[in-house]
């Protein structure tokens, strides 16, 4: 008795097992596609990737060419070159594949570091491929090797919500010259951790919305005027550089009252004495009031401040006309950006990557800041 039939047999099963491992929804295009020639069929155990990108190809390739390729015996590498398929994907198994393939970093370093950054879970592995190539795609590849590394490492705190904020900041990272740059406190290095990145981004993300809300124009009415009493100063913070200085000197969160200023429902006053800076006030409405109350003052770290400064406070307050004072709200949500901080602040990013992505129109968008 021949033991070919036998041997046909357990590679056709060995096949099938292998075929099985591929995403239920391309299993029809990937099994016709093995199918059609013995050596696409050996893609499955090779190089699962080139088999699926060839059975799935993404927008705009023809996989015509690399098919060729494989049925004439060329090495994987010549096989896979018109596909734009990297070779480190040969590491892959066929369960990472749950989409067409996007575009995938392939530079010398990346390869080498990629090598210790493979996912070691097939459950993870789509979300990790996908993570990959979105982090080249909005930041660079650099930032894909690092995005590899952390989910690998802790895939809990690696979400897509926020890979697209932490690419950003990335990028312009590594852009001195740009105004992006510019208001970035702590710049992503490749030895940080997650977590770190994470916090360092939100304090990007909020300068940029304080800078984006504000322009560079100081606010026209800050509803009071500056004084004195009881020898104490009353000073306007009324420009992104003054909040920026007070929020640091003060180790408070004004950054975050970029959006509270822009739709006139805050303004912020610095108090000061012998040229020290003593405590931050907060002027607003409070309740149905329509005119303006003290609602915050805190002193250094939002410490609490004496019963004496707040009387001092309300003094100052107090010395003006406060029927006269302009105090009509914006709707939440509806008061414009700056029209010149918004490009300046996006343009070397749609310039350098050759497009102007959805989440970051070139209209003002305060949806789209919010988003980020």
């Amino acid at each position: 008795m021949s033991c070919r039939p036998l041997q046909v047999a357990g590679r056709s099963e060995l096949l099938e097992r292998r075929l099985r491992r591929y995403h239920p929804r391309f299993q029809d295009a990937v099994r016709a596609l093995a199918a059609r020639h013995p050596r696409l069929a050996g893609l499955a155990a090779s190089f699962p990737a080139l088999l699926f990108a060839l059975a799935v190809p993404r927008t705009r390739l023809d996989p015509a060419r690399a098919i060729a390729c494989v049925v004439d015996g060329a090495p994987l590498a010549q096989a896979a070159a018109p596909a734009d398929l990297p070779l480190w994907l040969r590491k892959l198994p066929p369960e990472a594949f749950v989409r067409p393939i996007p575009r995938l970093p392939d530079g010398e370093l990346f390869r080498r570091q990629i090598a210790n950054h493979l996912p070691r879970s097939l459950k993870l592995a789509p979300c990790w491929l996908q993570l990959v190539a979105e982090a080249a795609e909005l930041a660079h590849e650099p930032m894909a090797a690092w995005i590899a590394r952390e989910f690998v490492r802790e895939p809990r705190r690696v979400t897509t919500a926020r890979v697209r904020l932490i690419c950003l900041w990335a990028w312009f990272s590594s852009q001195p010259t740009t105004l992006g740059h510019d208001l970035i406190e702590k710049p992503w290095t490749p030895d940080m951790r997650i977590d770190a990145a994470c916090s360092a981004a939100r304090e990007w993300r909020t300068v940029v919305a304080l800078h984006a809300n504000l322009g560079r124009m100081p606010i026209a009415d800050m509803w009071l005027r500056p004084g004195r009493m009881a020898g104490y100063e009353f000073m306007p913070l009324d420009s992104i550089a003054t909040v920026v200085e007070e929020a640091k000197a003060m180790r408070n969160c004004l950054r975050t009252l970029g959006s509270s200023l822009a739709h006139n429902h805050s303004r912020l006053w610095s108090i000061r004495k012998d040229g020290e800076r003593i405590a931050t006030l907060r002027i607003s409405r409070r309740y149905r009031d329509p005119l303006p109350n003290l609602i915050e003052l805190q002193g250094p770290g939002n410490i609490e401040v004496s019963r004496e400064l707040w009387w001092v406070a309300r003094q100052w307050l107090h010395k003006h006309d406060l029927s006269q004072i302009d105090m009509r709200q914006f709707d939440w949500g509806t008061a414009p950006i700056d029209r010149e901080s918004w490009p300046s602040l996006w343009r070397p990013y749609w310039l350098a990557k050759r497009r102007i992505p959805h989440w970051l129109p070139v209209a003002p968008s305060r949806t789209a800041l919010e988003l980020l």
